[in-house]
C-alpha cells in the first residue's frame, strides 16, 4: 500500500511536462466531488432540519403526539425501527391539558386545534379562544366567544350580535357573533366548543405550556414531561423542535431531504467513485510504457507506487476543494427547486457546514490513491527485463480477480432479474433495482471481455466499410481494455437514465389511461378547497341526477414488504361518501374479485398492485394505519385494477373524516342530464367527464421531477465522463495518428477510421445500456403498474442521437487537434 510522501521528482515532471495525461482525471475526481458534496450537503440538511417557532413563540414547552408510526423491522442483532411519518396529525387526548396544567412551574396549559371552517364558500380557519393568548390577538369589539358564539376578522360583512352560519367539520351550524379581531382569516370557538366542533372531539392538535415566573424551560419541560407521561405517545418539545409541532411539512421534508442525500445520493457516490476510479485506471494505464522503462533502468516497486501516491496528492486534493464549488451550487439549485415545489417548507434553509466538504474531499483522495494503487500493482510487481515486452502487447481481458467478481456479479444480476419477474409489487419493483446495480457492477468489471465481444460482432460489418472500418475493426479487438474504458461510462449514462426517465412514463400513461376509463360519471363537481358538507346530499337532490357520490381525498399506511424489507408505505386512498353500489355507476374500477356493493364501515377496497405487495386477497383483513396514525384492519371487500388512476384503497367516507384535519369532500361524481349539470354550479366547478382529469398528487408531481432530475444528475455526470474518457484515448493514440499518417494512410482515411471506432462504442454502449434498463424496467413496471414499460420513440431516439453525436464530437475534435500537430512537425 502507498504512504504519501512528498511529491517526488517524477511525479513533479509528469505533470508538468504531460498534463494531457492528468486533465482527464483531474475532470472524473472533480466531477464525482461535485455529486458527492451535493448529497452530502442535502443529506446534513435533512438531518437538521427545523423552524423557528411562531405560533408558539410565546410558550416556551409544547406538548404534541408524535407524529410517526414505528413499525419493528428484523429480528435479533439486525432487529430496528422504521419510523414513518403520519400522512395527516396524530392527536393528543384532552384530558392531557389538565394533566400539562398541574405541572410544578406550568402557570397556564392551551389545548390547540386548528381546522378549516367555510362560510359561503370562503375557506376560514379556526382555533379555541383560548390559543389568542399564544399570538397575542386581541378584541376590537365586542367579548369573548361562549358556547354557540363565534369571534370574526373586523372585516367580515357581519357584526357583533348578528348571527352566521359556519360549515365546520361537525356540520353547518349558525353561531351568534360575540366579537371581532384584527386576525384576517381565523375564526375562534369556546375552547371546548371549538374541540367538538373539530371532527375528532375529545383530542387536540397540541398542548402549549405557559411557564411560571422564575421557571426554567429545561426545567418545566422535565415537569411536563412527568405529568404527562406516555399516554398516546406524547412527546414535549422546546426550542426549534415546536416549529415542527406547528408545520408538519417538517417531518415530510427531513424524510424527503435525507431519503434524497442517503438514497440517491449513495447510488450516486457509488456511480461517481466507480466512474472516476475507472479514469485513475486509465491514465495510469496509458503510461505503462513509461512506469515499464522506469522497471527497465532500475526503479523500485516502491518508487513506482509513490510515484503514483504522490500524482495522486497533486491532483485530487485540487480536485476536490474546486469540485465542493459547483456542488455547493447543485445543493443550492436543488433545494431551492424543492422549496418552489412546496415540498419543503420556506423556513427551513440549506445547511452547508465542514462536515459533508471534508467527507467530500477524503472520498476524492481515497478514490484516486484506491484506483491508482490498484493500476500501479502489475507494473511495479513486472520484472525489469519483461517490463517493456509486456508493456507493447495489449494484456488479456481475463483477470484471476475481477473476471470470477465480474461473472458473480452477472449472476447475481440474472437472479434479482428472476426474482423480480415471479414476484409483483413492491417486492418486484426492489428486486429490479438489484437488477441495474449487479449488471452495472459487471459491466465494470467484465469490461475488457464484453469490449472484445462486442468488437468481434459489430466488427463485422465494419469491415464492408473499406479500409477505415477494417482499421476501426482492428483497433477495437486488439485494445479491448481501451475500449472498455470508453463504452462503461456510456452503458452508465443509458442504464440510469432510461431507467428513470421510461419509469415516469410507464407510470404516467398508466394513470392517464386509468383515469380515461374509470370515470363514468357524466358530470364532476370540485373546489380546490373542499365541497360544502352536504354537497353530495345537495347534489343528489338536484331534479335530474340520478347518482351522486362524494369523493374525501387522502392517505393511508399500509404494511408492504417482508423481513428486513418490510416498511409501511404511504398509499393513496379515497372515501366515499354514498354507497358502493352508487360508487360503481360513476367509477368503473375494473373489479376483479369481489364486489363494491359490499363497502360499508368495516370494510375496504384495495387496487390488485396493493394487493400483490401484501400478499391479501377478497375476505382477509388489511392492518393499516389512518391519516392520523390510528389501527384498523378492515375487511376487504374487492380488489380492482384501476387504483392507479384513481387512488389504491377505497373505503367509507366514515371511517377517514375522524381522522383528517379537512373532512370535506373534493369531488362529487354525479350521473345527470345536461339542465341539472348547470343547476349544480351553485356547488362548485362542474366539469364533464372528458375534460376531468383526478387532481394530481403532489407526491406525484414531485415524484415525476425527482425522477427526471435525477435522471439528469446521474446521465449528465456519466455523460461527461464519457466524453472525458473518449477524449483521453484519443489523445494518448496520437503516436499511433501519426505512425498510420507515415506508412501512407489517408487523412481522410484515419478520421473515417476515429469516426467508425467511435460509433462503434457508442452503439456498444447504447445496447448494452438500453438492455440494462430493459432487464430492469420490465419486472419493476409489471409489480408496480401491472403493465409493460412505455418507451416512447422519439424521446428514446433522442437519447441514442444525443448520445451517438457526442461520441463523435468527442473522437473526431481531439483527433483533428492531433493530426494537425503531427502534420506541423518537421
Amino acid at each position: 500500500m502507498f504512504t504519501p510522501h512528498v511529491p517526488n521528482g517524477l511525479a513533479r515532471a509528469a505533470v508538468r511536462f504531460k498534463p494531457s495525461s492528468f486533465v482527464g482525471t483531474f475532470v472524473a475526481l472533480l466531477m464525482a466531488a461535485a455529486i458527492v458534496s451535493a448529497c452530502g450537503i442535502l443529506l446534513e440538511t435533512g438531518i437538521r432540519a427545523s423552524v423557528p417557532a411562531e405560533r408558539y413563540a410565546t410558550a416556551p414547552v409544547v406538548v404534541a403526539a408524535d407524529q410517526r408510526v414505528h413499525m419493528t423491522v428484523g429480528s435479533g442483532e439486525g432487529e430496528y425501527d422504521a419510523a414513518t411519518p403520519v400522512p395527516d396529525t396524530a392527536r393528543l387526548p384532552e384530558s392531557l391539558v389538565g394533566k400539562a396544567a398541574s405541572a410544578p412551574g406550568a402557570a397556564a396549559a392551551i389545548g390547540d386545534v386548528s381546522y378549516p371552517v367555510q362560510q359561503d364558500g370562503t375557506s376560514l380557519t379556526a382555533h379555541g379562544w383560548g390559543s389568542a393568548a399564544l399570538t397575542g390577538t386581541r378584541l376590537l369589539t365586542g367579548e369573548a366567544p361562549r358556547a354557540g358564539e363565534v369571534v370574526v376578522p373586523a372585516g367580515a360583512k357581519d357584526r357583533t350580535g348578528e348571527n352566521i352560519t359556519l360549515d365546520t367539520p361537525a356540520g353547518a351550524l349558525e353561531f351568534r357573533i360575540a366579537g371581532t379581531t384584527t386576525a384576517d382569516g381565523t375564526v375562534w370557538f369556546a375552547d371546548r366548543q371549538a374541540v367538538q366542533l373539530s371532527g375528532h372531539p375529545g383530542r387536540v392538535d397540541a398542548i402549549a405550556v405557559l411557564a411560571a415566573r422564575g421557571t426554567t424551560t429545561d426545567a418545566l419541560a422535565d415537569q411536563v414531561r412527568k405529568a404527562v407521561g406516555h399516554t398516546a405517545h406524547a412527546q414535549v418539545h422546546t426550542g426549534d423542535d415546536r416549529g415542527g409541532v406547528e408545520d408538519a411539512d417538517v417531518a415530510g421534508a427531513e424524510e424527503l431531504l435525507t431519503g434524497l442525500g442517503g438514497s440517491f445520493g449513495g447510488v450516486a457516490t457509488m456511480v461517481a467513485v466507480f466512474t472516476a476510479a475507472g479514469t485513475v485506471a486509465l491514465s495510469v494505464g496509458q503510461r505503462s510504457r513509461e512506469f515499464a522503462l522506469l522497471r527497465a533502468i532500475g526503479a523500485t516497486p516502491r518508487q513506482l507506487r509513490r510515484t503514483i501516491a504522490t500524482e495522486s496528492l497533486l491532483v485530487a486534493p485540487l480536485a476536490g476543494v474546486l469540485g465542493c464549488l459547483p456542488g455547493i451550487a447543485l445543493a443550492h439549485w436543488w433545494f431551492g427547486q424543492l422549496q418552489d415545489k412546496g415540498a419543503i417548507p420556506g423556513p427551513i434553509h440549506l445547511h452547508v457546514s465542514w462536515l459533508p466538504l471534508t467527507i467530500t474531499m477524503a472520498t476524492t483522495l481515497l478514490t484516486a490513491l484506491g484506483a491508482g494503487y490498484l493500476s500501479a500493482r502489475k507494473p511495479s510487481k513486472t520484472k525489469p527485463g519483461l517490463a517493456l515486452a509486456q508493456s507493447a502487447v495489449e494484456r488479456p481481458p481475463f483477470g484471476w480477480i475481477r473476471t470470477p467478481l465480474g461473472i458473480t456479479a452477472l449472476i447475481g444480476g440474472g437472479v434479482f432479474a428472476g426474482v423480480a419477474a415471479s414476484t409483483s409489487g413492491e417486492d418486484a419493483a426492489n428486486a429490479a433495482l438489484g437488477v441495474v446495480m449487479f449488471f452495472m457492477l459487471a459491466v465494470g468489471l467484465l469490461g475488457p471481455l464484453i469490449a472484445r465481444i462486442c468488437a468481434a460482432v459489430i466488427g463485422l460489418p465494419l469491415r464492408a466499410a473499406g479500409a477505415s472500418g477494417s482499421l476501426a475493426a482492428a483497433n477495437s479487438r486488439t485494445n479491448s481494455r481501451r475500449l472498455a474504458s470508453a463504452i462503461t461510462p456510456i452503458v452508465l449514462a443509458m442504464a440510469f437514465s432510461s431507467t428513470l426517465v421510461f419509469m415516469h412514463t410507464s407510470e404516467e400513461r398508466v394513470i392517464a389511461h386509468q383515469q380515461r376509463d374509470a370515470i363514468t360519471a357524466d358530470h364532476i363537481v370540485s373546489a380546490p378547497g373542499g365541497l360544502a358538507s352536504d354537497a353530495t346530499e345537495r347534489a343528489a337532490a338536484t331534479p335530474g341526477v340520478s347518482t351522486a357520490v362524494g369523493l374525501l381525498r387522502g392517505s393511508v399506511l399500509v404494511p408492504i414488504g417482508s423481513g428486513g424489507d418490510r416498511r409501511l408505505q404511504n398509499t393513496s386512498a379515497q372515501g366515499v361518501v354514498g354507497s358502493g353500489g352508487d360508487l360503481a355507476k360513476v367509477q368503473d374500477l375494473d373489479v376483479r374479485t369481489g364486489s363494491l356493493t359490499g363497502l360499508r364501515p368495516g370494510t375496504v377496497a384495495i387496487d390488485t398492485t396493493l394487493a400483490g405487495s401484501t400478499k391479501l386477497g377478497t375476505g382477509d383483513r388489511l392492518a393499516l394505519r389512518l391519516p392520523d396514525g390510528t389501527k384498523a384492519s378492515p375487511k376487504i371487500v374487492a380488489v380492482y385494477g384501476r387504483g392507479l388512476g384513481t387512488s389504491l384503497v377505497t373505503l367509507p367516507a366514515a371511517g377517514l373524516r375522524t381522522h383528517v384535519t379537512s373532512p370535506y369532500a373534493s369531488d362529487v361524481l354525479v350521473r345527470s342530464t345536461p339542465a341539472a349539470a348547470r343547476k349544480l354550479t351553485a356547488l362548485g366547478t362542474v366539469t364533464d367527464a372528458s375534460g376531468y382529469a383526478a387532481a394530481r398528487s403532489q407526491d406525484r408531481e414531485l415524484n415525476a421531477w425527482a425522477n427526471t432530475t435525477m435522471a439528469a444528475v446521474l446521465g449528465g455526470f456519466a455523460a461527461v465522463a464519457a466524453v472525458n474518457t473518449l477524449v483521453m484515448t484519443v489523445l494518448d493514440r496520437r503516436r499511433e495518428l501519426g505512425v498510420l499518417r507515415l506508412v501512407g494512410s489517408t487523412r481522410r482515411q484515419v478520421m473515417g477510421m476515429i469516426r467508425w471506432e467511435a460509433l462503434l462504442v457508442t452503439v456498444a454502449g447504447i445496447a448494452i445500456g438500453t438492455g440494462i434498463a430493459l432487464a430492469t424496467l420490465i419486472p419493476m413496471m409489471k409489480g408496480l403498474t401491472g403493465e409493460a414499460p412505455y418507451i416512447p420513440l422519439a424521446l428514446y431516439g433522442s437519447f441514442v442521437a444525443a448520445t451517438v453525436g457526442l461520441g463523435l464530437a468527442a473522437t473526431t475534435l481531439p483527433a483533428r487537434a492531433a493530426l494537425r500537430r503531427t502534420a506541423a512537425r518537421p
